[in-house]
């Protein structure tokens, strides 16, 4: 005999629910049936509020642990299901100050700026202003004539340019040598074939978007892309005002650190947000259906899938997993090897429309801050990670599978 699951055992009890009370009416016992519904309606909150509070000791366990064994200073954690948003903040955002973390606390997230860069250029596409099929030298004719005709700004943002380094060249110092890098940039492979995780690619990307737009980049986000996305304490340049809120990194050997505005900087690593702010966008990306028309179709195109490296998916930035996903699937697909070598991919043709059944994700740090954030569009929940310290990828992503994980579990429960 099949034992009955927890679904099964719902149904009928709403089941009998439904033919209590309408026995009870039929019978002219309005008060009865109203009573039974209520204890049974006080049972199902009661479940709900277990399985919530399941959540939060998952989140409270497990995050503490990592801060001890990292000796993180600060953590904020935001979780959202279906809309609904929970906030946990640990320890504070300075060691001097001793100031407490908050959601409104504003860390840098590293290489998640990269996501607003994607968007932001398929806003721009969705304007009219650009094409992602067109090359870079398109928009900024002094790289006519070079390698870079042969890109498209899809290559760009997917890391499949022909083999860009991880960062820009030491020597080059100015936004003059810079175009002259670019101009003299000769591909290692042929575009579309390796996977090279590279800030200058992503770094160009902005750039032409800026260029399309007519304004600096720093403007096309803080006063046109983050007012869209509802992000009103997110930045590239904190100000004055903020800076307050502005919580104080640390190396791995806790030593008090910042990023320095490179070249590049605000494209590809300049972001500086709360997990308030990161969470709505986290929800943005969940439900682009309730967004004006324009931004609603620059976050579709940023979630379609152009490369295959193993069990990922490289969309615009973001990277994908199907869904469920195993931790050992995430971890491989945020190894070292991923991020620091060339990997041969597969083109998709044609490109692979946005998924619901998938786990969507990025990390970022910098030297003295760590991220991670993480959705799964058809479960309509995801999670975003800030801390004021380096500290390792796999943790992250152990820390997010735990605990969206148990928030799926809840989830199912409740059903």
């Amino acid at each position: 005999m099949r034992m009955k699951s927890i679904a099964d055992i719902n149904r009928e009890t709403a089941n009998a629910t439904g033919a209590f009370i309408e026995m009870a009416a039929s019978r002219y016992d309005l008060a009865g049936a109203i009573l039974f519904a209520c204890t049974i309606t006080l049972s199902n909150v009661a479940m709900a509020r277990t399985g919530q509070s399941d959540v939060d000791a998952t989140v409270r366990n497990a995050a503490q642990a990592v801060m001890r064994q990292y000796n993180i200073p600060g953590m904020a954690i935001a979780v959202t299901a279906n809309g609904k948003r929970r906030f946990y903040s640990y320890g504070v955002a300075s060691k001097k100050t001793l100031q407490k973390v908050t959601s409104d606390t504003l860390f840098e997230i590293g290489s998640i700026s990269k996501t607003f860069t994607a968007t932001l250029a398929t806003y721009a596409q969705a304007d009219g202003q650009l094409s992602l099929t067109d090359s870079p030298s398109k928009y900024l004719p002094q790289l006519q004539g070079g390698s870079l005709d042969k890109v498209t700004l899809i290559n760009l943002g997917t890391h499949t340019a022909g083999g860009f380094p991880l960062q820009v060249p030491d020597e080059v110092q100015n936004a003059e040598q810079l175009m002259g890098y670019f101009k003299a940039w000769h591909p290692t492979y042929a575009s579309g074939t390796q996977r090279t995780y590279a800030n200058p690619s992503v770094g160009l990307l902005g750039m032409v978007v800026a260029k399309s737009m007519k304004m600096p980049f720093e403007d096309a986000m803080e006063l046109h892309l983050f007012p869209k996305l509802g992000m009103r304490d997110s930045y590239i340049n904190v100000p004055a005002s903020k800076m307050p809120l502005y919580a104080q990194g640390y190396t791995k050997e806790d030593i008090p650190v910042r990023a320095n505005p490179d070249l590049l900087a605000a494209e590809t690593y300049g972001v500086k947000t709360s997990v308030k702010d990161l969470i709505h966008f986290v929800e943005v990306n969940l439900s682009p259906e309730q967004e004006e028309k324009k931004l609603q179709q620059a976050i579709l195109d940023t979630h379609i899938g152009y490369f295959k490296l193993g069990s990922m998916t490289q969309d615009l930035i973001w990277e994908q997993y199907g869904y469920p996903t195993e931790l050992g699937t995430l971890l491989e697909g945020n190894s070292a090897k991923v991020v620091y070598e060339s990997n041969a991919v597969a083109a998709l043709n044609p490109p692979l429309p946005p998924q619901g059944a998938v786990w969507i994700n990025k990390t970022g740090g910098t030297n003295g801050f760590s991220a991670y954030v993480a959705f799964v569009p058809e479960k309509k929940f995801g999670i975003a990670i800030l801390a004021n310290k380096s500290y390792p990828i796999e943790q992250r992503i152990r820390l997010a599978h735990r605990i969206l994980s148990e928030l799926d579990c809840c989830s199912s429960r409740e059903k």
